[in-house]
């Protein structure tokens, strides 16, 4: 039972950063704070589809002779690839947000939350 759980720790470190992440980004007011959370959130969903595409005893799918074609014997490449795609869009998101946070910033002097909602009009 202890080694079927030790054996998955990338399941319990995901699910334990999935956790902290949530907590800073709902319940901080920093908005420098909610893109941390954000971007350590989108590294625990990485960690969990890379964790999940681990195959024992398999290398990778590259043929060094025609013969062995079978594919038990290779670890299935496409999360691998999805993540590094979810890696430059994490990039790109966190360029945006550190953009607008910037602009914010010129426009209120602060990236408090709170202080932001209070100063704007009401409708």
């Amino acid at each position: 039972m202890l080694d079927e759980l030790l054996g998955r720790y990338p399941y319990w470190a995901t699910a334990v950063l999935m956790v902290i992440d949530l907590y800073g980004m709902l319940l901080k007011h920093s908005l420098i704070k909610k893109l941390v959370g954000l971007n350590v959130f989108q590294g625990a969903v990485i960690l969990f589809f890379i964790a999940g595409s681990e195959k024992a005893g398999a290398t990778v799918p590259i043929l060094v002779d025609a013969g062995a074609t079978d594919p038990a014997l290779y670890v299935n490449p496409l999360p691998h690839v999805l993540m590094l795609t979810a890696i430059v869009v994490s990039a790109a998101t966190n360029g945006l947000a550190l953009a607008l946070m910037i602009r914010i910033f010129e426009g209120h002097r602060t990236l408090d939350e709170r202080e932001i909602l209070e100063r704007a009009p009401r409708t």
